[in-house]
């Protein structure tokens, strides 16, 4: 009791000193006026307003996040001991897992520490350091997505040139090729951010620096932003999904002309897990993102939490019930000692 008391009045104190006390005034150019500074951290206020609450949604991020860990761990180990999972399905998999483990830990650890230390804040770099990987990973996870639907594609449209087809070494490009592209893309919106000025107001209303949430915050014009998150974002999104499109479009239309059902029933199977995963990611991030940030609200905060805590967790889950190749690979590792690292070569 006394320590949501401590928690209740700390988060008070913060919140009335975000207003009153002097949050730190960078001499220069980052003076804006006479009676205003350039804030140099921010409040993160987390998804609930009581301490009570914050107890409950502490302990379900804790958990959730060991197990994404623990969860994506596991796929990862399972593929790089199991030779028989040395493919390029395999391969892109395991990355998925790795950028799930990424994800999430640019999130939600701060958050825990947070809440643990009893403290709201969070510096500015470490905000704009927080924005540039959540931005890399968030897109990083949808480019994974395409490559790993056109590896279907291949693999169902064209078996017998699918091993001449996704050699290793495009195997790799690929996956280089989308770090690239990724990196480069949250290094621009990271700049951009960069550049704009934030004033007294520094009350963030979620649990991590969103960047949406921080440009609300902004007493810059956004203009610029907006129109990039729009046209550089929005084609950095919609890219990866129209190819996972048009790739289970391909396989659609080919499947559709296998003479047996039993044959076009063992095809798609072997896409459930995936089609599961890019519906779950992909819905909430249209959701969230595809609109100016002046109309963020409660429910996109929501979303976003959904998708960066909850959707890397299932991933593991969703692709070790619906495979058989991974489920026994897990197996294999449960009861096996020596374990030898090796991914697919």
């Amino acid at each position: 009791m006394a320590k949501e008391h401590h928690v209740s009045r700390t988060l008070a104190d913060e919140l009335e000193g975000c207003n009153h006390r002097d949050l730190g005034a960078i001499p220069g150019p980052d003076v804006v006026g006479e009676n205003q500074t350039t804030a140099i951290e921010f409040l993160l206020l987390g998804l609930a307003g009581q301490a009570d609450q914050e107890e409950v949604i502490f302990g379900l991020f804790l958990g959730l996040y060991m197990v994404t860990i623990s969860g994506n761990l596991l796929i990862i180990l399972a593929i790089s001991c199991d030779p028989h999972l040395h493919t390029p399905m395999y391969f892109f998999l395991a990355n998925l897992s790795s950028v799930d483990i990424c994800f999430s830990s640019v999130t939600v650890p701060k958050a825990l520490v947070n809440h643990v230390v009893g403290s709201k804040s969070i510096s500015y770099v470490e905000c704009m350091t927080q924005i540039y990987f959540f931005i890399t990973f968030i897109n990083m996870d949808g480019f994974l997505l395409s490559v790993m639907a056109y590896d279907r594609y291949v693999a169902i449209c064209h078996p017998l040139h699918y091993t001449m087809m996704m050699r290793p070494r495009l195997c790799v490009l690929l996956v280089a090729m989308s770090w690239v592209i990724t990196n480069l893309h949250a290094l621009l919106h990271t700049l951009l951010m960069v550049r704009l000025t934030f004033c007294s107001h520094n009350a963030v209303h979620h649990f991590f620096c969103d960047p949406y949430p921080i440009l609300k915050l902004s007493c810059s014009d956004t203009f610029i932003n907006d129109i990039t998150a729009f046209t550089v974002g929005g084609l950095t999104s919609v890219t990866p999904f129209t190819c996972i499109t048009v790739s289970y479009a391909c396989i659609l239309s080919n499947v559709l002309k296998f003479p047996s059902i039993q044959g076009i029933r063992k095809a798609l199977s072997t896409c459930g897990s995936h089609l599961t995963v890019v519906c779950l990611f992909y819905g909430a991030i249209l959701g969230v993102y595809m609109h100016p940030s002046s109309t963020y609200s409660v429910q996109d905060m929501v979303a976003t939490a959904f998708f960066t805590v909850v959707t890397p967790m299932v991933n593991p889950f969703i692709y070790s019930l619906r495979n058989h190749d991974v489920k026994g690979a897990l197996k294999k590792l449960m009861f096996r000692r020596p374990i030898s690292l090796r991914f697919y070569s």
